[in-house]
């Protein structure tokens, strides 16, 4: 009968043990991928192992315009004057 017991308690203590570590060991992201904002300026990170080049729209007051951007960060302008850009599904 003690075992019964036990047992939710073992399983209820290794849970917690086993997500705790998982919150703490989960790092910030300081490039995520796609688009992100510092501060004061915007920027498209293109995250690949392929070395491919994409093109992206880049949501601006106006009209939008698109742009071919290769592997890793690429500045697209002030934050302020950036709204967004996102992957159009070709390649450049």
């Amino acid at each position: 009968m003690r075992a019964r017991r036990l047992i939710p308690t073992v399983l209820a203590t290794i849970l917690m043990s086993a997500t705790a570590g998982v919150i703490t060991a989960t790092p910030a992201v300081a490039n995520p991928c796609g688009f992100y904002e510092t501060g004061s300026d915007a920027f498209y990170n293109h995250c690949t192992g392929d070395g491919s080049n994409v093109v992206i729209e880049v949501e601006v007051f106006g009209p939008n315009y698109e742009r071919c951007v290769g592997p890793g960060r690429t500045w697209l302008g002030s934050a302020g004057r950036i709204q967004g850009a996102h992957y159009t599904g070709r390649t450049c």
